[in-house]
Order: structure tokens, then sequence, then C-alpha cells
């Protein structure tokens, strides 16, 4: 076998909070109908790699059922196929101690090269080309990459190259840097190179950017390279990431092409009627996903399957996700609708110009998005400010709740 794919995929979440409670980071819907793991799966696919391993391990269920045998991505196969790795006895505690704790499953494929992706960023990539590169500079290692505000750098490893793409410098996560080359989270490694690293370095949460690129680069020379990606490319892993990147699809321009024939995105289907739009209602600018039935107003707002909005509700720069129920006379502006959530008649979400950050979690809930967590009911003519953090068990003692709320 050439390549291998591993898919790091158990990632929390933390900043997406609430979102996050009852899934890992890569199960989380977008655009409507995909999960975000469908991106990195489906370049996988349409790159010609049918040999994947995805390394789960925090609140896997959910993922676990999307993927299934991994049919929607033609992983089902009899020589090839999708591999669900996770934990047997201990926790993995870093990037690169998830793979050393796989070495087996590796070792039984004997790949030639090994392609380490993350699970949970949004981007196409024709993987072919980075591997044609990796053949072609004799590397042993190659990192792609791409450039990043300055302001972003303290998010992400960055590194320095020369002329020919060589690293010469590595720094996870700096407060400050020279360069702006952003690992992409995506190593391609000759399989020889990361066995022999990952049992040579000695570190119990042993991590790529941590611990193995920096040591590559400072003892080997003309091995590790850089690959520079320039299409697009993005980490949701924000409240105002998540919902401005889903907004982001419904305009008439995307950078990112959902309806391109040449590049699909695959994901697991659900089997439901066609949208059904009443005839008082409104839509523009909006992704509406198969069973949502429409009676009111949808604008520059993404639905998941299943949605209903009742007769004179809108719905505006919102997301909402899967089998939502919103009444009649209903308005929600600026908010992320978990799964299941139920909204009683004449209810407010997202009410006023009061912009008190989040008093719990000032630093996630600034921007004015009201979250609503999974299967939670808003009481009928509620009024819910902005920045507000709704869970499913709160208790209500009034008609109006202050902007910056938590109710638990």
């Amino acid at each position: 076998m050439e390549t291998l794919a591993l898919i790091l995929a158990g990632g929390k979440g933390t900043r997406l909070d609430i979102l996050s409670q009852r899934r890992s980071k890569p199960a989380m819907p977008f655009a409507g109908k995909f999960r975000i793991i469908d991106f990195t799966l489906s370049n996988c696919t349409q790159s010609g790699i049918y040999d994947i391993g995805i390394l789960t391990q925090y609140l896997p269920l959910s993922l676990n059922e999307h993927i299934g045998s991994g049919k929607p991505w033609d992983l089902d196969r009899r020589d090839s196929g999708v591999t669900l790795l996770q934990p047997h006895n201990y926790w993995y505690l870093g990037t690169a101690d998830a793979v050393l704790k796989n070495l087996e499953f590796i070792q039984r494929k004997d790949p030639k090269y090994v392609l380490i992706l993350s699970g949970d960023h949004i981007y196409k990539m024709d993987y072919r080309k980075m591997i044609q590169q990796h053949k072609e500079t004799n590397a042993t290692l190659t990192i792609a990459c791409q450039p990043v505000d300055f302001k972003e750098v303290s998010r992400f490893g960055i590194m320095s190259i020369n002329k020919d793409k060589e690293i010469t410098e590595f720094e996870e996560k700096p407060k400050t840097s020279k360069s702006n080359l952003a690992s992409m989270g995506i190593y391609l490694f000759d399989y020889a190179l990361l066995k022999q690293v990952l049992l040579s370095i000695k570190q119990e949460d042993l991590d790529f950017g941590k611990h193995i690129i920096p040591h590559l680069i400072k003892t080997t020379q003309k091995e590790v390279y850089a690959y520079l990606f320039e299409d697009y490319w993005m980490d949701v892993g924000t409240y105002d990431s998540y919902l401005d990147t889903n907004l982001a699809m419904t305009k008439d321009y995307t950078a990112l092409d959902l309806y391109d024939p040449t590049w699909k995105v695959y994901t697991k289907s659900e089997d439901l009627p066609p949208v059904k739009v009443g005839s008082d209602a409104k839509i523009k600018n909006s992704l509406v996903s198969n069973g949502c039935v429409i009676e009111g107003t949808v604008i520059n707002s993404v639905l998941s399957p299943g949605v209903r909005v009742g007769k004179g509700s809108v719905v505006m720069n919102s997301v909402v996700l899967n089998n939502v129920i919103i009444s009649t006379d209903v308005t929600i502006d600026r908010c992320i609708l978990d799964k299941k959530v139920t909204v009683g008649r004449g209810a407010y979400l997202g009410f006023g110009d009061d912009y008190t950050p989040n008093k719990d979690k000032p630093e996630l809930l600034q921007t004015g998005i009201t979250v609503v967590e999974k299967s939670a009911i808003i009481p009928s003519e509620m009024k819910i400010g902005r920045n507000c953090r709704i869970f499913r068990t709160a208790h209500y003692t009034s008609k109006n709740v202050t902007s910056g709320s938590t109710l638990t």
C-alpha cells in the first residue's frame, strides 16, 4: 500500500462550549447537511486514498454512527476501507501519542507513506499534489501550511522556510513571530521515519507540534519540507467562527464551493422529503436542507434537515440544527439552536441592542450570539437577549432573560 491516512478526530472543541457537550468537534453539523469531518473524508476518497484510520476519543458515539461502514464516501470496500480506532486501555494524551498507541494498526497495513490529518477543519484539498511534491523533494516529512493573519499566529504552529521550501524553524503557538506561515495539521511522513521518531522520543503527552516536528527540524537536513496550500481552509473552533463560516455559505459568492461537481463533499444523508415552502413563506440568502417546512421568513440563515418554521416567524442570521421546531410569531436573530430545540409561540431570541458579554463565559460570547442547548424547550412569549447560554435544564423565573445570562 502506498498511502495510509490517519484522521485525528478525538478533539473536544472546548471553545464550542454547549455545542460540543454531547459530540466531538469533527461531528459538528456544518452548512446544513454536512458534518465537519465530511470534508476530510471526501478529500481522501477524491484523492484516491481509501485506507483510512479514524482516531476517536471524546464522545465518539455521534461520530461513529455518522461514519458507520463508510458507504457514503465509497469506503465500504473489500480490500480497503475505514477503521475507527478508539483508545483501548489508555486515553490519548497528545496528537503523536494517539498515533503511537495505534502503531500496530499501521504496521499491519505496512504503507510507504502515512498521511496524518485533522478531522475538524473545513477545506477541499487534493492530497495527491502534496504526495507528488514529497516525492520530488525526497522529503521524509512534508507539512501543509498556509499564511495566516499575524494577529492569529498564537493559535497555530508557525514555521519559517528557505527558497527550496525546506522548513528551517518551527514554533508551536508562539505569542509573536516573524513568520505567519501556519501549519494546517496535515503531515505526510515516510512510514519508516514516523515509526522511528514515535518510538525514540519518550514523552508522555507526545505531540507533533510540540515534540516531533521541532526534533526533526533540529536533527535533519533537507528532509522536512513545507507544502504551500493557498485555497480555502477554515478552523471553526469558536462560536463566532462557527456562525460566520456557516453564514458565509449563504452568500452569492462563496470562497468554498459546495456545488462543484468535480470535487464533491459526501455525507450520510437522511431519507427526508423535499423542502416545503408555504404560501406566505419568504426565503432569502439561506441554505435550507431536506425535510424542512417553511411557513415564515428565513433570511441569511442555515437550516439543517427537518426544521420547521411557523407562520409569522422570522429566522435571521442564525444557524438552526436538525429537527428544531419554531412555533408561530417567533423571532430568532443571531442564534445557534442545537438539535431538537422547541421554541414556543411569540418568543424572541436575540432580543434588543444590549451586547453585554456572557457573564460566565465572556471570552466565548461577546458579539451578540445566543446559543441554545440540544433538546431545550423555550416557553411561549419569552424574550431572551444576546450573548446568552440556554441549557435544556434551564429554569425561567421571568419572561425576560437579560443579555449575558446563562440559564442552567
